[in-house]
């Protein structure tokens, strides 16, 4: 594309009037900054996945990278995988972050062939034939209700010994633990350059959109879609990632 795709995150640097966030062109523009600077450890999570399908990919899969934003994570596997067989599927339900990303695919920015994006809703992908499906950072922007029905679905159309890695944002039980973890989540914005406002104003648009849960919830729920040795392999602070295995 020909604008630069890495500006920097000033969504919320003005007052604005209360509302949801939403993944439009504005966020699509500067997602890149935005997520580096807002999702502690986020750059160390992508790598690692990239290196979690190297050695569970298996030849004549599908791999799933559902509400993909601008492919990340897809890149990731697709560098680090050593064989060629396989295919892997870009979702995302924003048009802007589709729309982005098809950009960077057919300006040659990323010479793998075997990325295919589509903007479509997650809750409505066919997932078949899988051996690796990743969740970055999305399941937590699906409604409450919907999430097991979507985990289900997964495990049905997952090869035996895949995988699924799950990002999220998380809560704590203990109350003061979760106090702390936002207060220190807070202090890193503030170190990664954004200010008070922007930390606040981001917050409130975010609170009826982004709906974090427990470990122990997500757990729960894997174990009830039948995925088996359920673990978390990252967290800092209130971020973490889990890998479960089918």
């Amino acid at each position: 594309m020909s604008d630069d795709p890495n500006k920097t995150d000033r969504v919320f640097t003005e007052q604005r009037l209360p509302g949801d966030f939403v993944f439009d062109a504005k966020v699509a523009q500067v997602f890149e900054d935005m997520i580096n600077r807002s999702v502690p450890g986020y750059s160390t999570i992508v790598a690692m996945i990239g290196l979690l399908a190297k050695r569970y990919c298996q030849s004549g899969s599908n791999v799933y990278d559902l509400g993909c934003s601008l492919g990340a994570a897809s890149f990731a596997i697709a560098s680090q995988v050593p064989h060629s067989n396989y295919e892997i599927f870009a979702i995302d339900n924003s048009p802007a972050m589709i729309e982005r990303l098809q950009g960077r695919l057919s300006a040659g920015e990323f010479a793998h062939q075997r990325v295919h994006c589509q903007l479509q809703d997650v809750l409505e992908t066919d997932i078949t034939n899988a051996s690796v499906v990743v969740l970055n950072f999305t399941l937590q922007f699906i409604a409450p209700e919907a999430r097991q029905v979507l985990l289900s679905r997964i495990h049905a159309g997952m090869k035996p010994g895949g995988i699924l890695i799950i990002s999220e944002k998380i809560l704590f039980p203990d109350e003061k633990l979760n106090s702390l973890f936002i207060d220190l989540y807070h202090g890193f914005k503030e170190s990664q350059g954004y200010s008070k406002m922007e930390i606040s104003q981001k917050r409130s648009a975010l609170e009826n959109v982004l709906i974090p849960e427990t470990l122990d919830s997500h757990r729960q729920r894997l174990a009830e879609a039948g995925f088996e040795s359920v673990d978390v392999w990252f967290q800092c602070f209130n971020f973490a990632s889990m890998v479960a295995f089918k």
